[in-house]
């Protein structure tokens, strides 16, 4: 087996066990490797939601067997969700999706710091919030533009928001990843009637079994850890990617 695959195999697992855990990253962390190798930005994305589609359909079915999502979050975030990561899809194969990605940065990075402050400043609910207003349809909707035009980004940019409001981070972490599996099927399908892919069948099968044998490993993480724990995780996690973005944008 090549060196190149089984390097794949790897980012795939550590960037699902990050993403099923945290609710986010598993683009942004492996989009980034796949950039580094010199694979053109819109490629890259294509190769890496494309392995996402099994992925998240794991992860969304894991959370979903342990209880951790809410239907009506999903709800206000699926439809929105698509619609953006469709209009991103298309946008990428069209521009440099480079150019927005330092603009998302320090968005983000505001998130992570109002998620670490609100870990120590908030008294977490036990139960998700029942309210889920017409924002939220927004918010799916700009986090589907974000994941695809950046090669990820739908996690940090809508689960940070909603764990920033006070959401449960469990059950905000369960939904968004359920979600999510139909917003990377949308994208993937745009995609692949627009790029050709018989270059790159490697990177995306190495993700994929990496991501696939991670998936439940990482929904049960998520379920052991501490509220107050997982939002620091989330919070650093955030600060970290955005300011590195921001390093790279601005040398």
């Amino acid at each position: 087996m090549e060196l190149n695959f089984l390097l794949y195999m790897l980012v795939g697992f550590l960037a699902q066990m990050i993403d099923g855990a945290l609710g986010m990253a598993y683009g942004v962390s492996s989009n980034t490797f796949l950039l580094s190798l010199g694979i053109p930005p819109a490629a890259a994305s294509a190769s890496v939601h494309m392995a996402e589609v099994v992925t998240t359909g794991i992860s969304g079915f894991s959370h979903w067997k342990l209880g951790n999502v809410d239907w009506k979050l999903v709800r206000r975030l699926l439809v929105p969700g698509v619609l953006g990561g469709l209009l991103g899809a298309y946008v990428l194969t069209s521009i440099d999706g480079n150019i927005i990605k330092p603009y998302i940065a320090v968005y983000l990075l505001i998130m992570g710091g109002i998620i670490i402050y609100k870990a120590f400043t908030i008294k977490l609910r036990k139960k998700p919030d029942e309210y889920h207003g017409p924002r939220i349809s927004l918010l799916g909707l700009f986090g589907g533009f974000c994941d695809a035009i950046g090669g990820g980004g739908w996690g940090p940019v809508v689960t940070s928001t909603l764990v920033a409001r006070g959401k449960n981070p469990r059950m905000t972490i369960g939904s968004v990843n359920f979600s999510e599996f139909f917003v990377t099927l949308g994208q993937s399908i745009l995609f692949v009637l627009t790029l050709n892919f018989s270059e790159y069948w490697q990177v995306i099968l190495g993700l994929l079994i990496g991501g696939a044998v991670a998936a439940p490993i990482a929904a049960k993480v998520s379920q052991k850890l501490p509220m107050k724990t997982l939002m620091i995780f989330v919070g650093i996690l955030i600060i970290g990617l955005s300011v590195r973005t921001i390093y790279l944008a601005v040398k």
